[in-house]
């Protein structure tokens, strides 16, 4: 195996023109478990651990910019988490501490597995992904960027450099479940932001479906149902249209029955995590992000 190691994001770039077969190395979490495993062969590693461009976050006009090679455990505090928590969040129930030190949210993304933690926040923020190469970049919608289970829109000459998060005036939060409390796989995710600028309460599904799914139907129905000139108020029938909403949810999921779980659990676990998000969000008082953040 040849293992190659830039220090600049150009070098990089410029690597992966030249040997686009090579498989990129971040925190290696997902990469050298396949490796290992025999699951995945790569004659040639491009790590990218020392192109400092790749890391960091920076607030750029109301837009949280999240380089790709960040590591969750960078995610949990500091000023992306305070604009960002629920990414903060999602990013506390990956693995251990070990894992989170080398987990990147590029790594998360370049995997793209269904479970994965950070991508069901990503896509209810509405965020874009910025792919690079020798020639240029590009720019895709989080939506665009997740092809299916564990493919994606990266051409082979591409990497992740960046992810443009938008920073919401609302409630957001992370839920999942799983076979235990702690480092453990998501069963169902759910992540809920309620965008008091856009006037919108946007949900998306993790691990139901072959990848992340946004539930736009119960959206819509909920949307409009919401006082917006009030949203924090209590509503009378909360209880009702949070039950709904979770119905609705659920049914837009597209789960299977697995190892891990059965397609009826993950329908009832997002159905009544996305209850409970919803009602958190319209109690939430005005300008509160998550309330465990």
């Amino acid at each position: 195996m040849t293992v190659q190691v830039p220090t600049t994001l150009d070098e990089a770039v410029g690597l992966l023109a030249e040997t686009p077969q090579a498989a990129l190395l971040a925190g290696g979490t997902d990469l050298m478990v396949e490796i290992n495993a025999g699951h995945r062969r790569a004659d040639t590693l491009i790590a990218l651990d020392r192109v400092s461009e790749l890391r960091g976050c920076s607030l750029r006009h109301s837009t949280l910019t999240v380089m790709s090679g960040t590591t969750y455990a960078a995610l949990e505090s500091g000023q992306s988490a305070q604009l960002a928590p629920a990414l903060a969040q999602a990013g506390r129930t990956v693995g251990s501490p070990q894992i989170r030190n080398a987990a990147t949210i590029g790594g998360n993304l370049a995997t793209c597995s269904p479970a994965g933690d950070g991508l069901p926040v990503l896509a209810a923020l509405e965020a874009s992904v910025v792919l690079r190469s020798a020639t240029g970049s590009r720019t895709l919608t989080i939506g665009d960027f997740m092809a299916g289970v564990k493919r994606t829109a990266l051409r082979p000459d591409e990497l992740i450099e960046r992810v443009d998060v938008p920073v919401v005036h609302g409630w957001q939060g992370y839920a999942k479940v799983g076979v235990r409390n702690a480092m453990v796989i998501a069963v169902a995710s759910t992540a809920l932001v309620l965008d008091r600028t856009a006037k919108q309460i946007r949900i998306a599904l993790g691990s139901v479906g072959p990848t992340v799914l946004r539930c736009t139907h119960a959206e819509g129905w909920v949307n409009d149902r919401i006082d917006w000139d009030r949203p924090d108020a209590e509503h009378a029938d909360t209880a009702a249209l949070a039950s709904e909403f979770g119905r609705l949810v659920a049914l837009e999921s597209r789960p299977i029955d697995d190892h891990r779980s059965t397609a009826a659990y993950r329908r009832h676990a997002v159905s009544v995590m996305a209850q409970r998000q919803l009602r958190r969000a319209l109690s939430a008082p005005a300008g509160e992000r998550d309330t465990d953040v």
